[in-house]
């Protein structure tokens, strides 16, 4: 089914994108999986071809477009590469909104061009030890002491969290007052008293970094508090849409390349004299596959238009983060499974992309909860 959402210009972008993948990230992704983490010179080649900060103000050195479609193409094109180690959509459609939308003037003088240069990584700091999706239960506390915060605690599972350079951190600034007691902070890398733990051992991202930080006494400037004190809840609850939605959009570019491999390995490979996509079996569960990923991909093609018109709801960025990701974890199994033996061999793409894929239904909310969410908007 053709899309339709996309200009030339957007078209024309695309090709951009697939020649800096080429170019500078399939050679290397092998490596950087090996060393856990990605190089640093990519991101300021990334920022040189105009893929860094594409919604920042040109004054700061961004693209000045309000255009989310072309991040929807940078995400794509990234997840049908299998290059899973760029955070490029962490820091476009997840981190940065929130200096573009919450940070001063001085703030944005301040950050911005190291952004929009590729100089400056972005992290969000939100899950701890005992806090995963449970905003609420964060125990993280950034009292006021003068000019000052004194943050004090312990976030995990942060992606970026070795090499970014500011940190975005959800703390509690009242400890009494539930979740408006909740405020951002911006935590610089040569902060006295911030720590980085072990770069995680994941079964899948390897490339990647994702890291404990450690808060100990940490003495933050009032001036670098993002937003209002005690907005943070509805800082977070503003932008997790649009964070949501990346995340269904990577899926279903990701499970449409799972597919499409996997459809040359049936018409190639062979087995009691015919391609395998010729057994009965196998070419039914093509079939699904390919419709299940075209009614993903017309749905996520809605709720980017309802987003250009800021009109995407919370309900349906959580609709679509479940069902995508869901989704995109069953495509990649069943494609383990007709790959055969094959499947099981991280040389094949098809395996790299099975361990890289079990995340998703996790991170930026679990399927439950995003359950949960849609359940509560039922009036039941």
């Amino acid at each position: 089914m053709k899309r339709d959402i996309f200009e030339p210009e957007h078209l024309a972008f695309r090709d951009t994108v697939r020649q800096f993948l080429a170019r500078h990230v399939l050679p290397h992704h092998a490596s950087w999986e090996q060393a856990g983490m990605v190089e640093r010179w990519v991101w300021k080649a990334a920022a040189e071809q105009g893929l860094l900060g594409l919604q920042a103000e040109e004054a700061y050195g961004g693209g000045g477009v309000d255009d989310f479609r072309f991040n929807v193409i940078l995400d794509e094109e990234i997840a049908r590469s299998g290059a899973t180690g760029l955070t490029f959509g962490l820091q476009n459609d997840i981190v940065g909104p929130y200096l573009y939308s919450l940070a001063t003037r001085e703030q944005k003088q301040r950050w911005l061009p190291g952004v929009c240069r590729g100089e400056t990584i972005l992290a969000i700091a939100m899950s701890e030890p005992e806090a995963g999706s449970d905003l609420q239960g964060i125990k993280t506390t950034a009292l006021r002491d003068g000019d000052h915060y004194v943050l004090n605690g312990t976030k995990t599972f942060i992606s970026s969290g070795m090499l970014a350079d500011l940190v975005v951190v959800v703390a509690r600034t009242d400890r009494q007052a539930g979740a408006r007691g909740l405020s951002l902070l911006v935590v610089e890398r040569d902060m006295d008293g911030f720590e980085r733990g072990r770069n995680l051992d994941k079964v899948g991202l390897k490339a990647m970094d994702t890291a404990e930080l450690f808060f100990r006494d940490v003495r933050v400037p009032v001036t670098n508090l993002l937003g209002a004190e005690g907005g943070g809840f509805g800082h977070l609850m503003a932008n997790l849409p649009q964070e949501r939605l990346n995340i269904a959009v990577s899926a279903v570019a990701a499970a449409e390349a799972s597919y499409e491999m996997t459809l040359q390995y049936g018409k190639s490979r062979t087995a009691f004299g015919q391609p395998i996509g010729r057994f009965q079996h196998s070419k039914f569960t093509l079939a699904e596959m390919a419709t299940e990923v075209q009614i993903a991909r017309v749905f996520v093609d809605r709720c980017v238009e309802l987003h250009m018109r800021g009109e995407l709801t919370a309900v349906e960025a959580a609709m679509a983060k479940w069902w995508t990701t869901e989704l995109h974890k069953k495509v990649v199994d069943a494609c383990v499974q007709l790959h055969g033996g094959y499947g099981y061999m991280l040389e094949y793409p098809i395996a790299k992309a099975y361990l890289d894929t079990r995340v998703e239904t996790i991170f930026g909310g679990t399927t439950e909860i995003m359950k949960e969410i849609v359940g509560r908007s039922l009036g039941l």
